[in-house]
């Protein structure tokens, strides 16, 4: 059992006591947990957790379920439990060919046991002759992991080498297809083959929620693996195992698998000879020996539907605590995130021209330090937002919940009178806008840096999409607000025109476009229609820009050229090499054609047709995956014809606001701010 981190009622006292008492009583019941054959308290290198943190709780919760879950009776589990920082991930596999109650008395041992061997381990991994455990705070479902690895041999080796290797891996080959093929509940095979006067016989399995692929190549790598681990080739042994987090394998000339050799057999049932051929006295052994069973058996089955009773009724109480203290928590990072106005006028010393950062269409931003030592961002929204002071604090707590290291963060807020004042973190190097477009700074930006500040906007995007509590499309997705860090790293700012989607919802559509033109899909800018494909084609415009280095239009000539037009093209002429910022002498050719590549993908005019995000981050981590051809891009125009309607309206960065009456109405030229923020504002 675990501790529990609930205050302890006099109820569930009398019920611990109770049971305890029964456990002194009924020692048998009790047993101590087998040890792992092999465990690693350093899974995915996530670090220790904080006693009776919310990390703690959640590991708990879920290692308490674990052997209880439905899933268990195909011999694989998966749960998480929690919301990030705090959300914990676990997997657990029974080998293929155990029975149901075993796997569940394996998987409920380990549960157990891997606290006790890697106490405040934020990730462990455990294995036993028949299940293994993992868990981390990283997600690991449909990921292959092969970190850390366990082999284990037998020393004897074969009769006939060359004979027995052929034998393994045509058994091999024939089981490996057979397991990768299988479905979502169980990818496991087993089966034998003769070696002259050998036989070999051998299983393999993944975990289920690797695809084919994954799995093939999981157990691919792992058995190449044998021919150069363990100090040698083990391929000649009569026997070994092989374990890997995703995958395992294991062969022995002897037949081991279907649960009948590593599972003790139960003890026989006591021989009772028949009463006819017995005398009288041994009529009293039979009866004493029913009443022995009775004894014995009578008190361990109360003890069973007591710990049965308490087990439930302490896990509905700790439902009810949880909720409460959730309740409680959220009451408490309300309280948490506002500042006294007077801490941030004096850390903005009154709000001082000399601090002043810029002024936005709702508002200035001043830079400030807390008394801490901490330097601030402190965005003064106009008095005249027309916000209630409730959606203002909702709007705070939902974007002070964005956690991730490629998004600016917001530390708090401050509400008094008329006064509404929000509180982020300070980003020093400013926007990318003041680097990629400037002559001088641009430099600054060699290949390597611009690839990186692509794979971080691709996987803030891939939060904000996918991994966040609710789906939410930025909708203003530009250079000016992506900021540089002190190591360059980029983030995503300014989520005022951001819109929320519940999980499951996919698009939307509104009479009010918001946003800039020139980074606007054609859907949203014409039609009001958006979803997380709009955020996709202006993450395509900004690739452009950052591997060109021009903006989304520029001067060509005596004509204004359009970036997505110009880039295409290019490409389709097969000279988009020319495109390429000329200051980027050195770095990868290849990588740049590629996020020429990925642009051009992501502002295809049919929305269809647009990778999501997450194939953006797929693409961007794997340079072996094939990248489809694009199609034309939205908005393609020559250069003598860009002076579309939009256009000769608007200038590339103009930028529209919810606020406005009409399209064209209401237009705030981009902030010239060092620090651009989220402009919170009622949708």
């Amino acid at each position: 059992m675990y501790a529990s981190t609930v205050p302890m009622d006099s109820s569930k006292l009398v019920l611990l006591l109770s049971f305890s008492y029964i456990l002194l009583l009924q020692p048998s019941l009790t047993t101590a947990q087998p040890k792992f054959i092999y465990y690693n308290c350093n899974y995915n290198n996530t670090g220790n957790y904080t006693t009776n943190s919310t990390y703690q709780r959640n590991l708990n919760s879920l290692l308490s379920s674990l052997a209880s879950d439905t899933q268990i009776d195909y011999g694989f589990y998966n749960l998480s439990v929690g919301e990030f920082p705090d959300r914990v991930n676990a997997i657990a596999l029974c080998r293929g060919d155990v029975a149901v109650d075993v796997c569940r008395s394996c998987v409920n041992d380990s549960a157990h046991k891997i606290l006790e061997v890697c106490p405040n381990k934020m990730g462990a991994f455990g294995v036993y002759a028949l299940c293994m455990i993992r868990y981390s705070n990283r997600s690991i479902f449909g990921v292959v992991d092969e970190q850390p690895s366990f082999y284990n041999w037998n020393l004897q080796n074969v009769l006939d080498v060359t004979l027995f290797n052929q034998a393994l891996q045509t058994l091999f080959a024939r089981l490996r297809d057979k397991a990768a093929s299988g479905n979502s509940l169980k990818k496991f095979a087993t089966g034998n083959q003769s070696a002259g006067v050998e036989t070999v016989y051998a299983i393999v399995q993944c975990t289920p929620d690797l695809s084919e692929g994954q799995c093939s190549s999981c157990l691919l790598d792992l058995f190449r693996m044998s021919t150069n681990c363990c100090n040698g080739n083990v391929r000649g042994k009569i026997g070994a195992k092989l374990i890997r987090p995703s995958c395992n394998l294991r062969w022995e000339i002897g037949q081991f698998f279907n649960g009948t050799l590593e599972i003790l057999p139960s003890p026989p049932p006591p021989q009772i000879s028949s009463p006819t051929s017995l005398p009288a006295p041994a009529q009293g052994k039979k009866s004493n020996t029913y009443r022995i069973i009775v004894i014995t058996v009578v008190p361990a089955v109360g003890a069973v539907i007591l710990v049965i009773c308490m087990c439930l009724f302490i896990r509905t109480r700790k439902r009810r605590e949880k909720e409460r203290i959730e309740t409680g928590d959220e009451i408490e990072s309300a309280e948490s995130l506002q500042f006294a106005f007077s801490t941030i006028r004096d850390a903005t010393e009154d709000f001082s021209e000399k601090n002043k950062l810029g002024q936005g269409g709702f508002g200035a931003v001043y830079k400030g330090a807390l008394p801490s030592g901490q330097e601030i961002a402190v965005k003064r929204l106009s008095k005249d937002s027309g916000q209630g002071d409730l959606e203002f604090k909702n709007e705070v707590l939902l974007v002070a919940r964005l956690q991730h290291r490629n998004l600016v963060r917001l530390l708090g807020f401050c509400l008094q009178g008329i006064e509404r004042l929000l509180i982020y973190e300070f980003v020093p190097n400013a926007s990318l806008d003041h680097f990629i477009f400037d002559p001088i700074k641009r430099v600054h930006l060699n290949w390597e840096r611009r690839y990186k500040i692509i794979g971080g906007i691709a996987r803030g995007l891939l939060y904000l999409h996918e991994d966040s509590r609710l789906r939410i499309i930025h909708r203003d997705l530009k250079a000016s607000n992506i900021l540089l860090d002190e190591e360059m790293n980029p983030k995503i700012s300014d989520f005022g025109m951001a819109r929320l989607f519940v999980v499951d919802q996919t698009q939307g559509n509104t009479s009010r476009i918001v946003g800039t033109y020139g980074y606007m899909a054609p859907e949203y800018a014409m039609q009001g229609h958006f979803s997380v494909k709009s955020d996709v084609f202006s993450f395509g415009v900004l690739v452009l820009e950052i591997v060109t280095g021009k903006k989304n239009s520029f001067r060509n000539g005596n004509d204004i050229e359009h970036l997505m037009s110009n880039a295409w093209r290019n490409w389709r002429e097969g000279t988009a090499q020319d495109i390429i910022d000329p200051v980027l002498s050195s770095g990868s050719a290849t990588e740049m054609m590629r996020c020429i590549h990925i642009g051009l993908l992501c502002v295809q005019e049919n929305v269809a047709e647009r990778p999501t995000m997450a194939s953006v981050v797929l693409m961007l981590s794997s340079s072996s995956l094939t990248l489809q051809i694009p199609s034309q891009p939205a908005f393609f125009m020559n250069s003598s014809t860009y002076q579309s309607d939009l256009s000769s309206s608007m200038g590339h960065n103009s930028r529209v606001t919810e606020s406005s009456l009409s399209e064209s109405e209401a237009v705030i030229p981009l902030s010239k701010n060092e620090v651009s923020i989220t402009e919170l504002y009622p949708r």
